[in-house]
């Protein structure tokens, strides 16, 4: 007699399967969590065992009493270093106007002596504010950190116009991102493209998926590439300047939305198109009536996030020569002043808060 199998039967299996898979699954993870947290080095206390190191990187570290005697040391010397440089700027001015040649040995004593008249004829008082000028700076130097920022007005307003120049290669990058990413998403998206491409036979099924195919790889490949290495490839191929910076960004960005886009119109409701399409509507008109009213709030929603992010990704662009404020901000790194970084920072966080709360705004009218 044929021995009948019940769902009973099945289900302890079925479940100790699931068990094992499940526990498998657990394992892998775990090895994979404890192979890269070996790997990267990972260590909680170790930002706290170094929070000296931390301190002075900021704020600058202790000088020493040595430290001072030698700033003092160099300010003592500079005033003989200026008037050194103007007599060799003035002899050499008048030798080219008389048509003469000196060998540098002569050119160099000749203008030692004459730094030195100059000198002995300097005030006491103009020499000492010249000495405690360079002192301060020297010591402001070694001292080092970021804090307090810099607060000069020409250099406020230098950075205020560079700031200006990031924020608009922010603004043109994704103004072009959103105008490719919205048409290309239509042929990104399943239920678009058999709107758009009516039928069922074999030519329209096959190009319903090559067009998903390629479209789908091709913003892949252009998000793909971070903003930064694209910069780097357009300011190679048409130099130095904002409009290297604004590809880089309208490309990448462009990858990114035509994703987010697609992916919002695929989750749209698809009653509302059914009724447009029962009304004898063209594709043209069934998308705009009915796909784009329902996206739009995501597509204002998520153009305004890219923008916010485009004005940071903005500011790290310049550090290959892609203007803005970020080519300013490398080269005073290279110039260890970091506390004219710390002003750009800070300049920069505050852009971006004050555009994060007009967006906010704008969004509302939207969602």
């Amino acid at each position: 007699m044929k021995q009948e199998i019940t769902l009973d039967d099945i289900t302890p299996q079925k479940n100790i399967n699931q068990t094992i898979h499940l526990a498998g699954m657990i394992v892998l993870t775990l090895i994979i969590l404890s192979v890269t947290w070996v790997w990267c080095d990972i260590h909680p206390f170790k930002l706290y065992q170094k929070k000296g190191n931390a301190f002075e990187y900021l704020f600058g570290r202790i000088l020493s009493d040595d430290d001072k005697a030698q700033a003092l040391d160099r300010a003592k010397r500079f005033p003989k270093i200026i008037a050194h440089e103007e007599a060799m700027i003035e002899i050499k001015t008048k030798m080219d106007r008389q048509g003469r040649r000196m060998d540098s040995t002569q050119l160099n004593k000749l203008a030692e002596n004459q730094a030195q008249e100059q000198i002995d004829a300097m005030p006491t008082e103009k020499i000492d504010a010249i000495v405690k000028e360079e002192y301060e700076r020297i010591l402001d130097e070694k001292k080092g950190g970021f804090f307090p920022p810099e607060t000069h007005p020409n250099q406020l307003k230098a950075y205020t116009l560079a700031l200006i120049e990031t924020i608009a290669i922010a603004i043109w990058g994704s103004i072009f991102a959103v105008i490719l990413a919205v048409p290309v998403s239509l042929f990104a998206a399943t239920n678009t493209l058999k709107i758009l491409f009516q039928g069922e036979s074999f030519f329209h099924k096959s190009l319903h998926w090559f067009s998903y195919f390629f479209v789908r790889r091709f913003l892949d490949f252009c998000r793909g590439f971070n903003e930064f290495v694209m910069a780097l490839i357009f300011v190679a191929v048409i130099g130095l300047g904002p409009f290297a910076g604004v590809l880089a960004l309208a490309i990448h960005t462009f990858g990114i939305l035509g994703k987010v886009f697609s992916e919002a119109i695929e989750a749209i409701e698809p009653g509302q198109v059914e009724a447009v399409v029962a009304s004898g509507a063209q594709p043209i008109q069934v998308v705009t009536f009915s796909v784009f009213p329902q996206v739009m709030p995501l597509f204002v929603s998520y153009s305004l996030l890219r923008f916010e992010s485009n004005v940071r990704s903005a500011t790290i662009l310049g550090f290959v020569g892609a203007g803005g404020i970020g080519f300013l901000m490398f080269d005073k790194l290279n110039g260890y002043l970091y506390r004219e970084v710390a002003t750009m920072m800070i300049m920069v966080v505050a852009s971006v808060s004050i555009i994060d709360f007009f967006c906010g705004k704008l969004r509302n009218r939207f969602i």
